[in-house]
């Protein structure tokens, strides 16, 4: 767990790199009963819908955001809240990575809010995000 008393505003999170694939997009989707064409028939994405590839499902995105400001957290600390908001859709084929700054330090509460993204691999910000964390 981060010590409060050292951080500070503009440290940066580490970041996590993902490379999902037609499994694991069809495996989350299935969890959310999610049967949006989109996420698991190529040729519908293509064809009917004009995308490039397989949607990746937008909430898995916020998982990945949650995620994020949880393990930076580390174990005694608390997510008291996390909005997020998906910009840009990405495919399957694209590396994405998760990471965060810290927004700013309430010492007194003990709060730590952090700017948090989803980015492909050209560096464009998918999914904005804020986090609230307790530690």
């Amino acid at each position: 767990m981060p010590d409060i008393n050292t951080l500070n505003t503009g440290d940066s999170l580490p970041e996590r790199r993902f490379e999902p694939d037609t499994i694991q997009l069809f495996l989350y989707n299935a969890i959310l009963w999610n049967a949006h064409k989109i996420h698991f028939d190529l040729p519908y994405a293509v064809d009917v819908e004009g995308y490039p590839g397989l949607v990746m499902a937008g909430p898995l995105m916020g998982d990945w955001l949650t995620q994020t400001a949880i393990e930076w957290a580390g174990e005694a600390g608390q997510l008291l809240s996390i909005e997020y908001s998906n910009r840009q859709a990405s495919y399957i084929g694209d590396v994405l990575t998760s990471g965060g700054t810290i927004k700013s330090i309430n010492t007194n509460k003990g709060t730590v809010e952090l700017a948090i993204f989803v980015k492909n691999q050209n560096g464009d910000i998918l999914t904005p995000g804020v986090a609230t964390v307790r530690i």
